[in-house]
């Protein structure tokens, strides 16, 4: 199996990128092929701009994202690790997504309606937050946070979600919850490979 690993942190010694190295060594060790992107450590260009549009439209994809692209045409599964900042992924992943995930590459519509073209991939995220967990439990926004990214962006391109975890209060927790959110993120993904 090929994994990509896509994820957007920027301090190299971030809580992110712990579990980064523990899944890819996982991954590693059950002999998976594997990539990964870090997104700042490549200085991701995020900002969509009017040339990508009109490249895109006309079928001439930019260099950056052709590569992103083939990585992901080559992946059975996709691995996205990242912290959550004001609900949303941080501006550098969601800026990815704007761009990778295109049009004719990720999804288009035909005659049947919406086709997704990533049918067949699989992808597993680990969403890192330091607001605690029980505030997103009463307010219902792990709902909300799973309908925008597993159905709004993962499913319309006909992804299947494998797992979406979530480790609430990062920040605040103590080192031994930090060592269980890693574990418990590993468990996981270990357990599709």
């Amino acid at each position: 199996m090929t994994i990509l690993f896509v994820y957007a942190h920027p301090n190299p010694q971030s809580f992110t990128t712990s579990i980064v190295s523990k899944l890819v060594e996982k991954a590693k060790e059950k002999n998976h092929d594997t990539e990964i992107r870090d997104l700042y450590g490549l200085k991701f260009n995020p900002i969509l701009s009017s040339n990508d549009l009109q490249e895109l439209r006309t079928g001439n994809i930019p260099a950056d994202i052709e590569i992103e692209q083939d990585l992901i045409t080559k992946a059975d599964v996709v691995v996205m690790i990242y912290q959550l900042w004001w609900t949303q992924f941080p501006a550098m992943l969601k800026g990815y997504i704007d761009r990778v995930f295109s049009y004719g590459f990720a999804y288009q519509f035909g005659d049947n309606g919406l086709e997704g073209l990533l049918k067949g991939k699989k992808v597993f995220l680990v969403t890192n937050m330091g607001t605690p967990s029980n505030i997103y439990d009463e307010s219902d926004m792990f709902s909300a946070l799973n309908k925008t990214s597993n159905v709004g962006i993962f499913e319309y391109c006909g992804i299947e979600t494998i797992e979406h975890i979530f480790n609430g209060g990062v920040l605040r927790v103590s080192e031994e919850t930090r060592k269980e959110y890693v574990h418990n993120s590993v468990k996981a993904f270990e357990a599709f490979l």
